[in-house]
Parts: C-alpha cells; sequence; structure tokens
C-alpha cells in the first residue's frame, strides 16, 4: 500500500508503500572504477522500520531493495510484463500443476559466494512453509519446491495458480543466500547489482555499485535514499540544481519548474488505487445504503482537479493497466442527491463519521471529502494519525470506520476476497470467482473471472476508489534509464546513467 498525499505544501508516499524522488549530485563520467562513477541521492518520504524483506509489512523494502540488492527467479517491469532474472527461462506444463526454471550460471551473491539451486529451493520453500513471511499466501497451492540436477529448480502445485509467476516476482520469489549468518532487519545480502553499504535510521539508506555482479553492471557508483518530505523544498532543489529528478512530483506545483528548460515532466501509469475504505464489519457500513450513499455523495472530478489533474478515476478495485480491469464508473456515480435519500432509508440523516488518515498525507484529499459528504447530512470527522498508529489501529486491529490510503500494488484483487483483510469485506460469489481464476490455465479466462468478481464488489460498494495515480517523473535531460511508470511499487534502477 503506498501512501500518498497531493497537496501544495506536501508530498508525502509512503506504506506499506514508498515514493521516491531522485537527486543526482557528483554527476562526473567515469570508467569500470565505482568511485569514478555518479552518486545519486534518492529522496523517500517514509522510511521502514526495519530490513527484514521476509517478515516487514509494506512495500517500502520492495521499492528499495528489489531489483537493487534482491533479486528472484522471475522478475518484473515498471509496465508489469513478468521476465526472467535468476532463471534463464521458465515453462509451465499444460495442466498448470509444474513450473519449471532452469538457471542462470555464474551468479554470485554480493559476499562473494555462488548461488545455487539449493539456494533457490531453500528460499522459496522458506516462504512457502513460515505463514509470518511476506508471500506466504501466494505459496499455498506450491506442493513442492525441488532441484532437478544442479542446476534447474521445479515447483510442483496442488492446483492451478494463474497469478503464480507474478507471486515469483515478488517477495515469494526471492532468492537469499541459505549459508549467510547476517541480520535481515539491519543488513542484505543479494544477487543484484548493488549492494547494501549502509543504513542511518532517520537519515539515510545507502547502496553502492556490485563491481562483480553477473549481469550487466551499473553505471553509477553509489545511490544514497534519503528521507524528503517537503513537496515544495523539493521544486526548489530541481530549479536550484541541487536535484535533478524527482519521482511522483506534485502536479500542483509544475509551475515552479518552468524556468528551468532542461527539466522534462514525464507522466506514467501506476496501479496506485486511492482508495476510502469503509469497515464493512461494523454498523453503519452494513447497511449497503449507507456505503451506496457515501460513494454516490463523492464528486470525483471535483477531487481530481483538486490534485492537479494527476489521476483517472477508477470506479472499481482494478487499475486500468491490471488483468479483469472494466471502466465501472457508472457504479454509484455523483448524485447527492440520491444519496440523501438512501440515507433517510437507512434511517441516517445525521451521520457522524470519522475518518482516520496517516499525516503525511496532508488535509487536500480529506477537506474535499469533509465538504462533499456535509452537503448530503454526513459530519466527517477527520483523525490525522502517525503511520504506526494507523498501521496498528486500521490495519492490524480493524478498529475504524473510514480510512484513505494508496493501495500501490498490482495483482492485488485478493484482498477483496479476504475477510480477513482490513476491509472487513465478504461475498462468497467474490471469493468463488477469484479462486476460479487462479485455477484457470489460460490468462484469458483468469482475466474475465477477475472482470466478473470485480464488478460484483464495485455493486456491493464496500469502498469508494477516488482515483488511480498518474506518476509525474522530473528528469532533467542528459539522465536516462529511470523508470517512469509504477515508481511508487518499484524502483529499478539498474539502468540508471548520466552524460556530462
Amino acid at each position: 500500500m503506498a501512501l500518498r498525499h497531493f497537496g501544495k505544501k506536501s508530498l508525502a508516499f509512503a506504506g506499506i508503500a514508498v515514493t521516491a524522488a531522485l537527486i543526482l549530485s557528483g554527476c562526473t563520467g567515469g570508467g569500470t572504477d565505482s568511485s569514478s562513477l555518479p552518486t545519486v541521492d534518492v529522496g523517500l518520504v517514509l522510511e521502514p522500520t526495519n530490513l527484514d524483506i521476509r517478515t516487514t509489512t509494506g512495500i517500502a523494502l520492495d521499492q528499495v531493495l528489489i531489483d537493487n540488492v534482491y533479486q528472484g527467479l522471475v522478475g518484473r517491469t515498471s509496465t508489469n510484463d513478468i521476465v526472467d532474472v535468476i532463471a534463464k527461462s521458465h515453462s509451465v506444463s499444460k495442466d498448470g500443476l509444474t513450473y519449471t526454471f532452469p538457471l542462470n550460471t555464474g551468479i554470485t551473491f554480493d559476499d562473494g559466494n555462488t548461488l545455487t539451486a539449493d539456494d533457490v529451493v531453500w528460499s522459496i520453500d522458506q516462504v512457502r512453509t513460515n505463514a509470518k513471511y511476506a508471500g506466504n499466501a501466494d505459496l499455498a497451492n506450491v506442493t513442492s519446491v525441488t532441484k532437478d540436477g544442479d542446476n534447474t529448480v521445479v515447483l510442483t502445485l496442488s492446483k492451478p495458480n494463474s497469478n503464480l509467476l507474478w507471486a515469483l516476482s515478488g517477495r515469494a520469489g526471492l532468492v537469499l543466500e541459505k549459508a549467510a549468518k547476517n541480520k535481515l532487519n539491519t543488513t542484505a545480502i543479494g544477487t543484484g547489482p548493488y549492494k547494501l553499504s549502509s543504513w542511518k535510521q532517520g537519515d539515510s539508506l545507502t547502496l553502492v555499485r556490485n563491481p562483480d555482479y553477473w549481469g550487466d553492471k551499473a553505471k553509477v557508483g553509489k545511490i544514497v535514499f534519503r528521507y524528503i518530505t517537503d513537496a515544495s523544498a523539493q521544486a526548489n532543489a530541481l530549479v536550484n540544481g541541487d536535484t535533478q529528478v524527482q519521482t511522483q512530483f506534485d502536479a500542483t506545483l509544475t509551475k515552479q519548474l518552468d524556468s528551468d528548460k532542461d527539466l522534462v515532466i514525464h507522466r506514467g501509469k501506476t496501479t496506485d488505487k486511492y482508495t476510502l475504505a469503509f469497515n464493512n464489519a461494523v454498523a453503519p457500513f452494513t447497511d449497503i445504503r449507507v456505503r451506496q450513499a457515501i460513494r454516490q455523495a463523492i464528486d470525483v472530478k471535483a477531487i481530481l482537479k483538486t490534485i492537479g489533474g494527476a489521476g483517472v478515476a477508477q470506479g472499481g478495485p482494478i487499475p486500468e493497466i491490471d488483468p479483469g480491469y472494466e471502466n465501472l464508473d457508472s457504479v454509484d456515480a455523483y448524485d447527492p442527491a440520491n444519496a440523501k435519500k438512501l440515507l433517510a432509508e437507512a434511517g441516517q440523516t445525521n451521520l457522524n463519521l470519522t475518518l482516520t488518515i496517516p499525516n503525511f498525507y496532508g488535509t487536500t484529499v480529506a477537506d474535499v471529502l469533509v465538504s462533499q459528504l456535509a452537503a448530503v447530512g454526513i459530519t466527517l470527522k477527520v483523525n490525522s494519525v502517525e503511520f504506526a498508529t494507523w498501521l496498528t489501529d486500521v490495519y492490524t486491529n480493524h478498529d475504524f470506520q473510514l480510512s484513505y490510503v494508496d493501495h500501490a500494488e498490482s495483482h492485488d484483487f485478493g484482498n477483496w476476497a479476504n475477510p480477513k483483510y482490513y476491509f472487513g469485506y465478504s461475498n462468497p460469489q467474490v471469493d468463488a470467482l477469484y479462486t476460479e481464476s487462479l485455477a484457470a490455465t489460460d490468462p484469458a479466462v483468469a482475466a474475465a473471472k477477475l472482470k466478473q468478481a470485480a464488478k460484483l464488489v464495485a455493486e456491493d460498494a464496500p469502498a469508494e476508489w477516488l482515483f488511480t495515480a498518474t506518476t509525474l517523473t522530473v528528469i532533467k535531460k542528459g539522465i536516462s534509464g529511470f523508470p517512469t511508470d509504477s515508481t511508487s511499487a518499484r524502483l529499478n534502477l539498474a539502468k540508471l546513467s548520466v552524460k556530462g
């Protein structure tokens, strides 16, 4: 989940996700000596509480460490295509029950030890057998992970899972070193183009170029992730030349960059779903009329205007670039008059509700929601809390009425088929369709099942999907290889380079 605010004075992305703003310094050319290559400073908002990629909640770690330090059998591009990484190739049996992965040779961990099929088997089996590990549920259908010879790994399933490759491109498929004794909460040993150099909690996390990387070596010598929250300060840094790239730039501040013609704004697609979630397990949200009324009271076009147009209407639980998408904007469309009628029918003409929101979001969207709900007779109190408090109260304990966050992860429809998730939503038909989508061996069939399920979810009105974010990345001319799509979910900097 990525958390972002589009206010005029602050831009925060965090989360169970993090957003990045890139700052480059020391941009001098170089040869193969890392010390002669550029240093890149990357501004982030929310710092992970620790570095344990196995157990720490959220995609803050995914964005920083996956692709750059940690790698898996397969990976994903910024446009969500699956690509082979540690695996040289992959094949799936016709019945969808056997996945075979021949491995690339000559891969070493950044501590110098050679990666083996045993490391792969051990790594995936750890996730498969430990319910506390991130990605465990994604491997529920995997019955065994074995090696076939010295250089091939085979996964056997009890039933097909159309989402398995996607899961393996995330935490479930990461390959760690079996023999390593390092503490995962403060260190990381991987096979990627960068090595973890240091983590100064509360300040920065530094990666350095891995000179022994088995693939194409990085073209920058060092990346320093710094924690920066103020959007105006980020804009000033770009104009002053202190920074050369910044992701997730605040759309309301673009005019501040007009004075520097070398700064180019790139718009990218994301799966960042800014969601007003209802606690469907408690009253008054157990009444569908109340849920529908809230949805119909909200003018999404007005919200998009407030955030400077940095998003598109979503209407349902699946964003445009994910399988199963359908335009569901017409379901519970803006209709304040009917919202009042529904509230009256539900006996909720003077409804008082509380919105719990992480404090780094600011007040821009929350203020609009307060105004729009007031117009139909709902008094909305905004409870702005520390992110740690939000994680405890909302995400873990489900102690809330309304919550506003960004669910940045792609392919995460399964949250709506999980009654234990903090949404508190349950529909057996949705659960069955999702299960059928996973069992489908034909991607078109899987997508069709998701499409049916998503429509049912939208009609149940368990949340209001305010918008899917459009990511703005500011890149100074001469810099290439920086991703411009899905930057709040993963930030692969392997191809980053600087000219001049």
